[in-house]
């Protein structure tokens, strides 16, 4: 397994991963790894996905928050201690879409609307679409670049905004998570376009 593993640590450790790092990854016993965070990230999205069908908002906005901060945290580990793999290249940007997919599915087409939710999906799916044929045709493979990083911080705070305004009964809360799911929209777009060979 170890000739997956890049040894050296990654030339695009942002400040972000710099900040994880010494926040919350120095409190991580060691055999915690970017792909084990990443296969916590897949088991929680089922048992959020029951909270909120279920009307358990608090708690299922507790595990979101907690699976869509994961993210940043295997990120930040891969660049900054070397553990890229190809396993990860490729089911983390899957976990995410899985996780993003099924609670916009869910919140936002109870308390916003169908379309905004079918947007989201659309779009996502668009974006697997895109790399899809750029690795198949073009033999290029690619990772997020800021468009798409940026859409995935207004997704994840638009989400838990909502699911905040839920448990709170906060009309405001809601309209303005429900903003930023509309801002996620604009740098989905543009992620279809912009991103990083690797």
């Amino acid at each position: 397994m170890d000739r997956f593993i890049t040894k050296e640590i990654s030339p695009q450790v942002t400040i972000t991963d710099r900040l994880i790092a010494v926040t919350v990854l120095k409190f991580l016993p060691p055999i915690v790894t970017p792909n084990s965070i990443t296969a916590f990230r897949f088991v929680t999205i089922p048992f959020i996905i029951y909270l909120l069908v279920t009307n358990h908002f608090a708690w299922g906005m507790t595990f979101f928050i907690i699976s869509a901060f994961s993210d940043a945290v295997d990120g930040a580990l891969a660049r900054t201690k070397g553990l890229i793999t190809d396993w990860g290249k490729m089911y983390d940007p899957l976990a995410d879409k899985l996780l993003i997919g099924s609670v916009a599915v869910i919140v936002v087409s109870e308390f916003v609307g169908q379309w905004l939710a079918l947007a989201i999906i659309v779009l996502e799916l668009l974006i697997i679409i895109g790399a899809f044929w750029r690795k198949r045709f073009r033999g290029v493979e690619i990772q997020a670049g800021w468009a798409g990083k940026i859409k995935m911080v207004f997704q994840s705070v638009g989400l838990g905004l909502l699911l905040l305004g839920a448990v709170l009964s906060s009309p405001l809360l809601m309209a303005v998570g429900t903003y930023a799911l509309y801002a996620s929209l604009l740098f989905s777009m543009l992620s279809i376009f912009v991103y990083k060979s690797i």
